[in-house]
């Protein structure tokens, strides 16, 4: 039976690794991840005995609001970490039993699989000449899932009585809000291990009936897009497919981020397109907005850090930045990032410096004639304007930042194209 399987020590043992290393915030019980260990070693009889009978009852998730980029939340309900413990042990069975099955349109919380994937597939499609995108998005999916469809999509799978029980019990266990516990009658909340592979579960109706109509599509979550060749063509598939969704799968389009357009004016996983024939994979412009937003604030004159503390909140950031948006094909806008970078902490060195005796000093000593230190050491030019100079330019060069540290994004950019 699946729920023996589930509860086997081999299977816990990694859930429980899994669980540890992922670390992750605490749940209604304030217990920490570090905790967890000795905690199932003490509990663990008594738990076991629980899940068997089928009489283990989970604890409310925690509710967490996460601010999106488009000014909306994006809401997550943080199981304890006992209860992702469990989650992630069922989450580890039933996946080598669904993903097979699930279509290879579809790249979202799947193994092997990445946005990556998704993006490289929807350019194909738009290199074969389908040159318009149904972008639709499902409005708070993880909030409308459908209880009873999904519980009845899985009982085709799932015999095993007891399990099945389980995982509705974790999608009826309730939200904690500001102390008190809300009742849980639709959605799988976001944040707990099983939730994608529910998603995924429910979402498999979809990309099987979009298969069976000879659509070409992507899928990535509740994000999916399909690539038609005429706008007309869009629009009936708009139609089609919405009520697809809403009447059989009794989800929500959102029509507000919804359209029917061209794929180079939508954005997808955090990319877009370029409109030539042979389209190249950009960065979408609301991710270069959030980057720079980013990297204000790390580089803002107005906040005091020292030198070595921007350098090192800089290369966090954009070290995993570059790792996810390196699959763009534009090597130039990473040269244009690293020149921005460096200018903004010109900007910020030529501020810590203050006192134009001290900028005199400073600049003489990394090799500027005194002549032009002491002309632009007592310049009134605003931060920003001295920060493109020439003198900063030589003195603050690019081989000075690599020597304390900063790493150049477009490096890293070829770098990382070389071994993909």
């Amino acid at each position: 039976m699946l729920m023996e399987r589930i509860l086997s020590h081999e299977n816990m043992l990694s859930a429980l690794k899994r669980v540890v290393s992922n670390n992750g915030s605490h749940g209604i019980d304030e217990m920490p991840v570090q905790n967890l260990r000795q905690h199932i070693i003490d509990n663990w009889e008594s738990m076991k005995m629980e899940l068997l009978k089928g009489s283990y009852t989970p604890q409310p998730v925690r509710r967490v609001e996460i601010p999106k980029s488009d000014g909306g939340v994006r809401l997550l309900g943080i199981p304890t970490v006992t209860d992702r413990f469990i989650q992630q042990a069922i989450a580890q069975v039933l996946t080598p039993l669904y993903d097979p099955e699930f279509s290879n349109h579809s790249y979202g919380f799947r193994p092997k699989r990445s946005a990556h994937g998704a993006v490289n597939e929807a350019k194909g499609y738009i290199q074969e000449g389908r040159r318009w995108v149904v972008d639709i998005d499902l409005e708070q999916f993880f909030d409308k899932v459908n209880h009873d469809r999904l519980m009845g999509t899985l009982a085709k799978r799932i015999k095993d009585k007891r399990l099945l029980k389980l995982i509705r019990s974790y999608l009826k266990s309730g939200i904690m809000i500001n102390g008190l516990v809300k009742a849980s009658e639709e959605g799988a909340p976001q944040g707990g291990p099983l939730s994608p592979l529910l998603s995924n579960i429910v979402l498999d109706e979809l990309d099987k009936e979009l298969e069976e109509r000879g659509h070409k599509f992507v899928r990535y979550a509740d994000d999916c897009n399909i690539y038609v060749k005429t706008k007309k063509a869009g629009n009936r598939v708009m139609d089609s497919v919405t009520s697809f969704i809403e009447g059989k799968l009794k989800l929500k389009v959102n029509l507000r981020k919804s359209a029917v357009d061209r794929p180079w004016k939508r954005k997808f996983l955090g990319f877009s397109f370029t409109s030539h024939k042979e389209p190249k994979v950009r960065i979408a412009n609301e991710s270069v907005k959030r980057m720079k937003n980013k990297i204000r604030e790390i580089t803002s004159r107005k906040k005091p850090y020292p030198m070595k503390y921007r350098i090192k909140k800089l290369n966090q950031y954009l070290v995993g930045w570059c790792g996810y948006y390196a699959l763009a094909d534009t090597p130039s806008v990473f040269r244009n990032y690293d020149s921005w970078i460096r200018r903004r902490l010109r900007m910020c060195m030529w501020k810590e410096w203050k006192l134009p005796k001290t900028k005199v000093r400073k600049l003489t000593g990394l090799g500027a004639p005194r002549g032009k230190a002491y002309e632009w050491g007592n310049s009134r030019k605003s931060y920003w304007r001295i920060s493109k100079s020439p003198i900063l330019h030589t003195t603050l060069g690019n081989s000075y930042w690599s020597s304390q540290g900063l790493k150049s994004l477009s490096y890293r950019y070829e770098t990382l194209r070389q071994t993909s």
